[in-house]
């Protein structure tokens, strides 16, 4: 797994590439002392994980994470300060370690990675696509439904969790928002930004946005917004 190292501190870069250099399943591939530094090392390097800083000059780690565009890497905070773990979790971090780092607290966060199955020995086999027409089974509690995929409208990243859009149906699944995203068809559903994926046959009405962007009204009253960059990719996979 590839491993971008994000953090105004040189020092701070030095001793986690100490410790991930023992760790064979993590190629640290590149650093980066900002956000735009980072930008720059994303296109050209495509690393599977980020250690990002939290507090750094210009631009925040958080602030950095939302404006990145799907699909985006998993992210392992390192920072000195506890009071933005929350908030770090919203956006969907994998972990969140306190600096110094401590060995055993970075050996769990890798233990994370093995759990999402990220980390491997063996390739990892793709999980099988979901045909509009396949059903599948959700729970909420004592709540259960057998529905089909074609019926889901819209789907919403909360943090670990997602929230799936059916009929009169909100229930809030524990599975993330990029994990659900392997499993349905890129032919119907569309990754419209970080938090929210959209059922292309739920569309009802698309008008310009902001700085480029579009606004997508789906049946049933929804609004959706997707970023510039998405609103281009939705223009070109959606032309003749």
């Amino acid at each position: 797994m590839k491993a971008l190292l994000i953090d105004d501190e040189r020092l701070a870069r030095g001793e986690l590439r100490r410790l991930l250099a023992e760790k064979k399943q993590i190629e640290v591939v590149g650093e980066a002392g900002n956000a735009d530094e980072a930008r720059e090392q994303l296109k050209a390097l495509k690393p599977d994980l980020l250690f990002l800083d939290v507090q750094m000059p210009g631009e925040t780690g958080l602030d950095f994470l939302e404006t990145l565009e799907p699909p985006v890497p998993l992210v392992i905070f390192t920072t000195a300060y506890d009071e933005f773990a929350v908030k770090a979790f919203e956006l969907n971090a994998l972990d969140y370690l306190l600096k110094p780092v401590d060995p055993v607290r970075l050996e769990s966060a890798l233990e994370r990675l093995r759990d999402r199955g990220a980390v491997t020995s063996e390739p990892a086999e793709r999980p099988e696509v979901l045909r509009p027409e396949d059903k599948v089974f959700v729970r909420e509690g004592d709540n259960c439904w057998f529905v089909e995929v074609k019926r889901i409208r819209l789907l919403e990243s909360e943090g670990n969790y997602t929230r799936v859009h059916f009929d009169d149906a909100q229930p809030q699944l524990f599975r993330s928002l990029n994990a659900m995203e392997a499993r349905l068809d890129a032919k119907t559903f569309f990754r419209a930004n970080r938090r929210q994926m959209i059922n292309l046959e739920w569309i009802e009405k698309i008008e310009p946005w902001f700085s480029g962007g579009l606004l997508v009204e789906l049946k049933g009253g929804a609004k959706v917004e997707l970023s510039r960059r998405q609103a281009q990719a939705f223009r070109e996979r959606m032309s003749l």
